[in-house]
């Protein structure tokens, strides 16, 4: 129990700014636990809690979870590693993608999770992100996606195929946690970005609006950066506070929300240009506007 708890608390403290889905899913059935389980990592944490969780897993359910932000990513992509490289974790950080966590899911099965923004991610978004990681590292694709979840720490690896040949069931076991920001977020973002103004489809599962969002879906264009900007208008709660706001105001207020998070300039101008109601509006020169936008919200 207090070698679960202690690698947990590792795990966990290296995913910082999250509640959590946890998910528990029996090995042989395939079927989940009843109940849908949010946690801050408070509660996750809590000997109780990791004393349920240690129950169930001797019950045959795999411990499962990820950073949870309601309809969208939040921030951090699963790499799902089956046969990793040797030096995949020197690679990682040597391109920039250091990941905050990494555990051994099975002897020679790795998961890494690597946060590439501060903010939520719409999912289109992140799925190219997590295509584009999958894609460089040679991980499972099947796994690539905005909403994966991967395995808790400090817990057993229940499924038959992984048995070792004892019998007994591998444990999962935390090879590096560090809370960090991957030095390359801002370009995969802006290069998945990039390829969605280019006009690339990508299948993903749509996210559900917020009623404050769906107020002005009508006047959004880009699919991706309309998600984005509307995240931010319900996350500050300018519709709320503004039924009917000066864009040009919500415009400073959002960029400068981003901008705080570590998003780049040229990301943030591309969420105010395809993502502001009715952009461009009266403005003679809008890319004149954005770039004395973004000047007036850099912290």
């Amino acid at each position: 129990m207090s070698v679960t708890e202690a690698v947990l608390r590792r795990q966990i403290d290296a995913l910082p700014g999250c509640r959590f889905e946890v998910r528990l899913i029996h090995s042989i059935t395939r079927r989940a636990y009843p109940g849908v389980r949010l946690w801050t990592a408070t509660q996750l944490l809590q000997p109780a809690t990791v004393g349920f969780l240690r129950i169930r897993n001797r019950e045959d359910y795999d411990a499962y979870f990820r950073p949870y932000a309601r309809d969208y990513n939040a921030g951090y992509i699963l790499l799902d590693l089956d046969q990793p490289a040797p030096g995949v974790l020197a690679r990682l950080e040597t391109q920039g993608h250091e990941p905050s966590v990494v555990v051994e899911t099975s002897p020679g099965r790795w998961q890494a999770w690597i946060r590439i923004s501060a903010e939520p991610l719409a999912p289109a978004l992140a799925t190219r992100i997590a295509r584009r990681l999958a894609q460089l590292y040679a991980a499972d694709p099947a796994s690539a996606d905005w909403r994966h979840v991967g395995r808790l720490a400090g817990f057993t690896n229940r499924k038959p195929q992984r048995r070792e040949p004892g019998g007994l069931a591998p444990w999962v076991k935390l090879i590096h946690a560090q809370a960090t920001l991957a030095r390359d977020g801002a370009s995969l973002l802006a290069w998945a970005a990039a390829q969605t103004t280019a006009g690339r489809p990508l299948k993903v599962t749509p996210a559900r609006r917020s009623s404050s969002a769906s107020l002005c879906s009508s006047a959004f264009g880009s699919p991706e950066f309309t998600t984005w900007y509307r995240d931010c208008l319900h996350r500050l709660r300018i519709l709320e506070r503004y039924p009917s706001p000066d864009w040009s105001i919500a415009d400073k207020w959002i960029a400068r929300e981003l901008l705080r998070n570590g998003t780049s300039e040229e990301t943030v101008a591309a969420v105010l240009r395809h993502g502001s109601p009715g952009f461009p509006r009266r403005h003679a020169d809008p890319e004149d506007y954005i770039q004395r936008t973004l000047r007036c919200a850099t912290p």
